[in-house]
């Protein structure tokens, strides 16, 4: 393949709210152009599926998924052909797809990382070649496996002023630094997750909508210094977590009153991610903001205030925070059949800059 390449990248993230799908070209460095994009609601059983699943870790670490995978990997597969009639554009323009899936497991300190997604059915239902597994090569190789979007962001970010940090808050936070040839990432902490799951034993609801009830709440600061001695905060990046690590330390927020509980998790978020500060070798001009996360006034003004740096969605910088991971993984797709590294030893840990990615054909 030569030039610019068109892929679709599809992928739905930790908090499982839907499928994003979003159509580039690119010739896999630095020329990109986004082209369309949209999201399709996962099937209100199947979330529920994958929510029992990722609830129970030694099943989605060794249990037998092949039922479940199909069901998701034909909902990628609706989620892409809804996507691309609303935007106008027929399958047959596409040159590749990548599926990233859905994580259900992720642990590299034992080399082990699951996403439902099977490459051959899909490429099958769509007619179209398909790369998945992006992320098993890195953690074979010792790598975290994640966050893989870094060099997709330094892509854009080619004409910013840096230092730069982009902070990724779906439910876990991640950032990229990015200053001159540097590209740094790692996970930073809870994001979105914790909140997620308290607001829907309190009250029913998927999330906290523009963090009405963490406003309205006190927080336990005397909690949030205790989770902050975790070790994983001391760590060096680069980093990685599970959706779920952080559950168990903050069992404790639970004895709070729900509101209180809510904000306490939000201050926690804040704290945990701006920490990383300490191990960043220069401070970041401005914080560029993606993820759901951004849409929560609590976070961005406790970011901002802690940092004391503008913190602003990557909107400002032209950038589409509702399908930049989407974006990510046509990207990478394309990537990994050029044979392009899709992670850096500064960005996984992974001994080597590392290709990899599974390529299904049509």
């Amino acid at each position: 393949m030569t030039g610019m390449i068109r892929a679709v990248g599809a992928i739905s993230g930790t908090s499982m709210d839907a499928i994003d799908v979003a159509v580039l070209e690119s010739d896999g460095l630095s020329r990109v152009q986004m082209l369309a994009g949209g999201a399709a609601p996962y099937p209100p059983d199947l979330r529920a599926k994958l929510q029992a699943l990722i609830a129970d870790p030694t099943r989605a670490e060794t249990g037998d998924l092949d039922a479940l995978e199909a069901e998701v990997t034909e909902a990628f597969a609706g989620a892409i052909r809804e996507v691309l009639a609303r935007r106008g554009f027929d399958l047959g323009t596409i040159d590749l797809v990548g599926l990233h899936g859905q994580t259900v497991f992720h642990r590299p300190e034992r080399r082990i990382t699951r996403q439902l997604g099977n490459g051959a059915q899909l490429a099958r239902a769509l007619g179209r070649p398909v790369v998945n597994r992006f992320r098993h090569a890195d953690v074979a190789a010792g790598g975290q496996g994640a966050p893989l979007v870094p060099l997709y962001h330094a892509a854009l970010a080619t004409p910013l002023d840096k230092p730069v940090v982009v902070l990724n808050l779906g439910g876990v936070a991640n950032i990229t630094y990015l200053d001159g040839e540097t590209i740094l990432a790692c996970d930073t902490g809870p994001a979105s997750a914790l909140i997620d799951d308290a607001m829907m034993h309190h009250f029913g609801k998927p999330y906290d909508r523009d963090g009405r009830v963490a406003s309205q709440g006190m927080v336990d600061r005397h909690m949030v210094a205790e989770w902050l001695d975790h070790p994983f905060f001391s760590q060096p990046l680069p980093k990685s977590l599970d959706r779920n690590d952080f559950h168990r330390l903050t069992r404790t927020a639970r004895s709070l009153p729900p509101a209180d509980e809510i904000a306490t998790l939000a201050a926690f978020t804040i704290a945990a991610t701006s920490a990383i500060t300490r191990h960043l070798p220069q401070p970041a001009r401005q914080w560029l903001v993606t993820g759901g996360g951004r849409h929560n006034p609590v976070f961005m003004r406790g970011f901002a205030e802690t940092l004391r740096v503008p913190v602003v969605p990557v909107e400002s910088a032209g950038w589409d925070g509702d399908l930049l991971e989407a974006e990510c993984f046509a990207y990478l797709a394309i990537r990994s059949r050029l044979g392009l590294p899709l992670s850096l030893p500064g960005t996984t840990g992974v001994p080597t800059p590392m290709p990899g990615g599974a390529f299904w054909p049509a």
